[in-house]
């Protein structure tokens, strides 16, 4: 079986939907439980006025929103039990790494000025993102201030600060970081940081959160040591070209897919409360990529999006559905068969039926070793397939419904026709 470095599965406890950090262990309980190995958090400190989890003001003081009732102590130290019994569960704990940028109201700004870009009036400037399809729409994020990272005449200290930050998270405990917005960071200090980090804990991983980035600025990302990276299959609707031909040229750049995360919305919701497409997209997450990520609440289909400044424990919802049995069963299927770590080689083949998507999976260490992972695409009608129509099977072929999968082992010989119920994930393999 692989070691949680090779094959990530990570569970995201939003720490806003959970509350103080003494009730997350339940939380964590349930994510080992069903197979994860990295627990995920978000920005765990006070944040600046706007509330935001991502706009932080203090970094050596915690997030009220997370201290334990009756607790006023806000040092980081009241943390460090948590993230010690979320690593006995057999979860390594893993938080949200935010270095470009702070609150426009972190004390940073007075104390380090140089370290901050500014305009030709010397103001701080706040990040932005451009539209891809518009360039002229601009988002301004009025409640940060935007870091330099590159040209600070601070270079040396400011990159320090970053350094005894990682020294710090380590020493709590964290043993891994989502990189956040990682492409507007320079590669030069992400090696620096990694470096660092590992002298600490060599087996410190860190995964770079570059969505929304261009293909240059992913490529740019590929020598800074990164151990993950993020990928957009989330949105493929299963024909266009652009996701294989993604995951052609960055199959070298180990990558984690996911079918939601806490900046999209909840899939329960997109489908109008569709299970066998809560089902269909873990499993595509989990068959495609070499790790996959969801986030609290995912497991009961929950429809309510999670927010970085509103959303609090009240927020809870009933479970719609509970797939905990099913994501256990494709978790231990990806960690113990070999064909489904790594990024592999995916081909897509054409098959008559439009309903259809038949993808060859490879392993890229061993070509022999293949299987092919079969969709149905139409949430809501079943397909009737002859077993023909999905060209050259694996020698002694053996199906598993992979939808339906709730424990291990699962195959059945390959009959002559096959009905796939809607939106259900078949996978043809030889072993």
């Amino acid at each position: 079986m692989q070691s949680s470095h090779h094959v990530p599965l990570i569970y995201n406890l939003f720490p806003r939907l959970a509350g103080p950090c003494n009730r997350w262990l339940p939380h964590a309980e349930r994510a080992a439980g069903m197979g994860f190995n990295w627990l995920f958090v978000n920005p765990i400190h006070l944040p600046g006025f706007s509330g935001s989890l991502y706009a932080i003001k203090e970094y050596d003081l915690l997030n009220p929103a997370f201290l334990p009732e009756g607790t006023h102590d806000q040092r980081l130290d009241v943390l460090r039990l948590t993230i010690q019994r979320i690593a006995q569960c057999g979860l390594a704990p893993m938080v949200d790494l935010v270095l470009n940028h702070t609150a426009i109201d972190s004390s940073l700004v007075t104390r380090h000025p140089e370290w901050y870009r500014r305009d030709a009036q010397g103001k701080v400037e706040n990040p932005y993102a451009v539209d891809p399809d518009d360039p002229s729409k601009r988002t301004v994020w009025g409640d940060l201030a935007e870091i330099d990272n590159r040209d600070s005449s601070d270079r040396e200290h400011l990159w320090e600060f970053w350094g005894q930050l990682i020294d710090r998270y380590l020493e709590l405990g964290f043993q891994g970081f989502r990189c956040d917005a990682a492409y507007k960071v320079p590669g030069k200090l992400w090696r620096f940081l990694i470096h660092r980090a590992r002298r600490v804990n060599p087996q410190a991983v860190f995964w770079a959160e570059n969505l929304g980035c261009t293909l240059e600025q992913t490529r740019a990302l590929g020598d800074a040591g990164f151990h993950f990276f993020c990928n957009s299959a989330k949105w493929w609707n299963f024909k266009d070209a652009w996701c294989l031909t993604q995951h052609r040229e960055f199959q070298n750049m180990p990558s984690i897919g996911f079918p939601e995360s806490h900046d999209t919305p909840r899939l329960a919701a997109e489908s109008g409360g569709n299970e066998a497409v809560q089902r269909q997209r873990y499993a595509f997450a989990a068959l495609f990529s070499t790790g996959l990520m969801i986030p609290i609440g995912y497991e009961f289909g929950f429809q309510q999006s999670l927010h970085v400044v509103t959303t609090t424990p009240d927020d809870w919802e009933s479970p719609r559905w509970d797939l905990r049995n099913f994501i256990r069963a494709v978790n231990h299927w990806k960690l113990e068969v070999p064909l489904w770590q790594g990024e592999g080689e995916i081909i897509q083949r054409s098959p008559s039926n439009p309903n259809l998507c038949v993808l060859e999976r490879r392993s890229l260490e061993t070509p022999d070793s293949w299987a092919l992972i079969c969709l149905n695409t139409h949430v809501h009608e079943p397909v009737d397939v002859s077993i023909g129509e999905l060209g050259g099977l694996p020698s002694s072929p053996r199906m598993w419904r992979v939808s339906s999968l709730d424990q291990l082992p699962g195959s059945h010989s390959v009959p002559e026709r096959v009905v796939f119920q809607p939106a259900e994930v078949i996978v043809i393999t030889a072993f």
